[in-house]
């Protein structure tokens, strides 16, 4: 069974509460400008539910995931936002809030440069959706984080993969080391 790996341009069946935003790359000679976040996309930026909190870039080497087997999760008050700038890298999403109409459902989404410029996107992360990523191909990816809020210790929490029993689409326990092996295996076409 193929993973099917989301996009801008491909994005049913998403979590609940996950917005896909587009980015518009200008490219001419001297290089290119994209806008990655701004006050008036009332989708991700300008709502009762949303604000503005920090902004960091991140730069993860190639083959990478930040936790090899953790997920990252913000229980209670943090929204994560993220636009990958340079490189790719496959994210994954996993709806363990039990009220969700997408409870158990795993998402993954491939952001950065395999998308080309037409299908670059912003991924809204909803609070208490798990969450993580891994560094595809063979550059290092170059990541723009957007929370909502501070940088909380408390609030960050890391959840072994095993304590949540993800499944890919094949029936196989979630894990980056299938991502990478799959992803190797099936390179998108871009």
């Amino acid at each position: 069974m193929e993973f099917e790996y989301l996009t801008f341009n491909n994005q049913h069946d998403l979590i609940d509460g996950v917005v896909l935003r587009q980015l518009k790359v200008n490219r001419d000679p001297r290089g290119l400008l994209v806008e990655t976040l701004k006050e008036s996309w009332n989708d991700v930026f300008h709502r009762p539910d949303l604000q503005f909190g920090q902004n960091y870039c991140s730069v993860t080497l190639p083959g990478f995931a930040r936790d090899e087997d953790r997920w990252h999760n913000h229980p209670t008050k943090q929204t994560d936002r993220f636009v990958v700038i340079k490189g790719s890298a496959v994210f994954a999403l996993y709806d363990w809030r039990k009220d969700s109409p997408t409870h158990k459902k795993l998402n993954l989404f491939l952001m950065g440069e395999k998308n080309g410029d037409e299908d670059q996107f912003l991924l809204l992360i909803p609070k208490n959706v798990l969450h993580g990523f891994c560094t595809v191909g063979n550059e290092p990816c170059y990541l723009l984080g957007f929370p909502d809020h501070v940088y909380d210790p408390l609030e960050e929490g890391r959840i072994p993969f095993g304590e949540v029993n993800a499944t890919l689409p094949n029936g196989q326990p979630f894990s980056w080391e299938a991502i990478r092996t799959h992803f190797s295996h099936n390179l998108p076409q871009k």
